[in-house]
């Protein structure tokens, strides 16, 4: 619709400020890092040298995985949840995260990030490509049919590695070459945990809802103890290629058996984590930048 009149101009300006709120919203901007840190993290360790952190390729896959892919992967998420999110505390009024309302702008958007992605794609070097269809892959079939991971206990946590997929992509983009075994597995690993550690919150909603995942099977208690258990793992595959790797992992473990044993609300301590990956991305993308400029061989 073309605007005819000043007024109509002014309306049709406010309908797309509330959309690009609602889309603001629903691409949950505190887990904005989850994805685009990853790649930072990636970049350090598959440059050459400091210019090729300016790489045209780089700003792309920064700037898709920092908004675009948060929109397709949460769309995704939010549109085929929306029975469940009904019931779902996270999802209410007052609560950080929104309902899906049924708007079929929202469907547009996540299917234009799902367009970027093939265009970023045919445009991102051939070792960093299998990644990014990946990623699409993965971020698509967790929610939707006919896959739909999310429903499915232990391919709910496994799906799940598709978080740092975007830093093997930069890896491999500004390397050349695929990133090692290990450092793929324990970012694996890493992402299997966070995802199992925030399902807990939802299992009583998806419970009610009839959803089987990873941490409804297991229950609380059972669910912690995985988490301990992948993120253990984690630690000792970045400790294997560098014992400091190792060491800023080291503090996921310690959560999962800190915040049961101490008795702290788990829905309260689902809201610690962007703060706490931030941080330690931090200190692996600076511990790369360390390596990268000289100033320590690893």
């Amino acid at each position: 619709m073309i605007p005819t009149t000043e007024t109509d101009a002014a309306d049709e300006y406010a309908t797309l400020g509330a959309k690009l709120r609602r889309l603001f919203v629903l691409s949950r901007p505190r887990f904005w890092l989850y994805l685009a840190g990853p790649v930072l993290v990636g970049a350090v360790y598959g440059a050459g040298e400091l210019s090729d952190l300016a790489s045209p390729v780089l700003v792309a896959l920064f700037a898709y995985f920092l908004v675009p892919a948060n929109v397709f992967l949460y769309g995704i998420n939010d549109v085929y949840d929306a029975d469940i999110d009904a019931a779902n505390p996270k999802k209410d009024a007052d609560a950080p995260e929104a309902r899906f309302g049924g708007e079929p702008f929202v469907v547009y958007a996540v299917v234009v990030c799902a367009l970027v992605a093939v265009l970023l794609i045919a445009l991102v070097p051939d070792p960093a490509q299998l990644w990014i269809a990946g990623f699409v892959i993965l971020g698509s079939q967790y929610s939707a049919p006919p896959l739909r991971f999310k429903t499915t206990p232990l391919l709910d946590s496994i799906s799940n590695g598709l978080y740092v997929l975007p830093g093997i992509a930069a890896y491999a983009a500004l390397a050349g070459a695929q990133p090692p075994v290990l450092a793929i597995a324990g970012g694996w690993l890493w992402a299997m945990g966070m995802h199992t550690f925030s399902a807990i919150p939802d299992i009583e909603p998806d419970r009610r809802a009839g959803i089987e995942t990873t941490a409804t099977r297991l229950g609380e208690t059972a669910t912690f103890a995985y988490c301990a258990v992948c993120w253990t793992l984690a630690a000792a595959a970045f400790g294997a290629i560098d014992s400091l790797l190792g060491a800023a992992l080291a503090i996921y473990p310690l959560l999962a058996v800190g915040v049961p044993l101490l008795g702290i609300d788990v829905d309260r301590a689902y809201w610690w984590f962007p703060a706490i990956n931030t941080v330690v991305g931090a200190e692996l993308t600076m511990g790369g930048l360390w390596v990268l400029t000289g100033g320590l061989a690893v």
